[in-house]
């Protein structure tokens, strides 16, 4: 039972992951950390698939290795919530508008002191 549950987030993850190459705001290297230990758990032979994927297997073994994120994505991440905050302070009123810029200073902030590789 608790590997068809980590099978099935691992599926859920990287669809998440594939939602966030076409919608912008959505993150996808995160979603596809989390399918590689969800497969780890339920299915090796798809995990080692992400983990030697050209693009993401990089990702993940940084973050595995050393809880690393890239300079890149750091930048991405803030300029996500750039995108955020000013759609939030057009559309969103008071005090609504003020969740976005919370997020992005805790979350922000966590990403910002993460090692580089």
């Amino acid at each position: 039972m608790k590997r068809t549950l980590f099978f099935l987030g691992g599926w859920a993850s990287l669809g998440l992951g594939t939602l966030g190459i076409f919608l912008p705001l959505l993150p996808t290297v995160p979603f596809v950390i989390l399918a590689a230990f969800c497969f780890a758990r339920s299915s090796p032979a798809l995990e080692r698939r992400l983990v030697e994927h050209p693009r993401f297997g990089p990702h993940i073994l940084a973050w595995r290795e050393a809880g690393a994120i890239s300079r890149r994505g750091k930048w991405a991440a803030t300029a996500a919530f750039a995108v955020s905050i000013a759609a939030a302070l057009f559309w969103l009123h008071w005090p609504w508008m003020l969740f976005p810029i919370a997020a992005m200073c805790i979350s922000g902030t966590w990403i910002w002191t993460r090692p580089e590789r």
